[in-house]
């Protein structure tokens, strides 16, 4: 009798799956320059803390990984996977990635080889039921011109590609068409954040976008 009810207490409560593997991809090609690349930290470290962003993550059990990259032969994890299991854990993640350093500087904009990268990091977390990347980038690719190809790869092995597309200021947004047109799969969006003074906003909203399921 005590031996059922402890294999009872041990079968009750599994543990919760993780619902989504996010790698936050970011740009750090010549054209962002030291100013642009912490306003892209402090903006991705902000957008973690906000406390509707956090208690999606934790809530989910999100994986969360992010990368940077530039031209031919650059791209690099700078996070590894965490797994968002409590607020604090959280919290030590949004830190961490405030203070990230730079990858690489003064190159060319690869943005199909930087999708390729991320792609292949989702083997370390096989158990998320979901597998997003968030691209985000201020320019259309100059080099690499393997952006059409990633955008297949990721459409064949199931994947969401999603972006921000970083605009100057005006009544142009060339970098949201872009990476609405060659870059995201189907059932993906663009946000369009106007400076990497509103990438904060744009990166919240984009994940909450992805993260919060719609009541009703």
């Amino acid at each position: 009798m005590l031996r059922a009810l402890v294999l009872a207490c041990l079968t009750v409560a599994p543990a919760h799956a993780c619902e989504t593997a996010l790698v936050l991809s970011i740009d750090v090609s010549g054209s962002i320059d030291g100013g642009d690349y912490r306003l892209q930290t402090e903006g991705l470290a902000a957008a973690l803390a906000d406390p509707e962003v956090a208690e999606a993550l934790v809530r989910g059990q999100i994986a969360l990984a992010v990368m940077q990259w530039s031209g031919p032969a650059q791209q690099a994890l700078v996070l590894d996977w965490q797994r968002m299991l409590t607020p604090e854990a959280v919290t030590a993640f949004a830190d961490r990635a405030a203070g990230m350093p730079r990858a690489f500087t003064g190159s060319d904009t690869a943005v199909g080889l930087g999708l390729s990268f991320a792609l292949g990091q989702f083997a370390a977390v096989p158990d998320c039921g979901r597998r997003v990347v968030d691209i985000s980038g201020d320019g259309q690719e100059n080099a690499g011109f393997t952006d059409a190809d990633a955008r297949s790869e990721a459409i064949a092995a199931g994947v969401m590609v999603n972006a921000i597309g970083i605009e100057e200021p005006g009544q142009a947004f060339p970098i949201t068409s872009y990476y609405r047109g060659w870059i995201i799969t189907p059932g993906g969006f663009v946000v369009s954040a106007r400076g990497l003074q509103d990438y904060a906003r744009a990166l919240r909203i984009k994940l909450l976008r992805e993260l919060v399921k719609p009541s009703g």
